[in-house]
């Protein structure tokens, strides 16, 4: 059996399907009715080898709000489950990742705490049909829900588009060098004895 998981949200507001397999390829079949986070979730999946789907409907008549928090409630929820007891599992990891001028960090720990850290500064107020806010609030929101220690910050950079996307990639790769299966581990990496 494989990493995975499937789970569905439904609400007045918003639908949400997403299924992930940790030990994918980076396969991934997105649709959010949000063009700027579909093309996020496309790079995490590709640079974290996740094979992700994910379909999302929304009142985007109102705005892109509902539908990108409820896409992070539904894919940490699944991220959550698909680590199950977090047995084997390196549990903490970083990465860096440099976009043309912009270079972003991501540090994560799979240790079953909930917490973020977001440091970013935009230049403007959109990336493309989504609100700059909403890469926080999702970033987030992931962490509040995949039971995960999330510290991302903006190093540097001019181009709110190449900020975001070297975040969205460190995340990724972070997450996928956290969640691997350490050989030389037996049993939960904590010194508990339960995550």
């Amino acid at each position: 059996m494989g990493r995975t998981a499937e789970i569905e949200r439904s609400t007045a507001e918003t639908g949400v399907k997403v299924r992930i397999d940790l030990d994918g390829t980076g396969t991934k079949e997105i649709s959010t009715g949000v063009g700027f986070l579909d093309h996020m979730l496309e790079l995490f999946a590709v640079h974290g080898l996740f094979d992700l789907e994910i379909e999302a409907s929304g009142d985007l008549h109102v705005d892109c709000h509902h539908t990108v928090e409820d896409v992070a409630i539904v894919l940490g929820k699944a991220i959550d489950e698909a680590l199950g007891s977090r047995e084997g599992i390196a549990r903490i990891a970083h990465s860096f990742v440099p976009m043309d001028e912009a270079l972003a960090r991501v540090a994560v720990d799979l240790g079953g705490r909930s917490y973020a850290v977001f440091r970013a500064d935009w230049k403007g107020t959109r990336l493309g049909n989504m609100d700059v806010d909403m890469v926080r609030h999702f970033f987030e929101t992931l962490a509040f829900n995949s039971r995960m220690n999330l510290h991302a910050e903006v190093l540097y950079g001019r181009n709110d588009h190449h900020k975001a996307e070297a975040l969205f990639k460190a995340l990724a790769r972070a997450l996928r060098a956290a969640s691997r299966i350490d050989p030389d581990r037996k049993g939960v990496p904590s010194s508990k004895g339960v995550i």
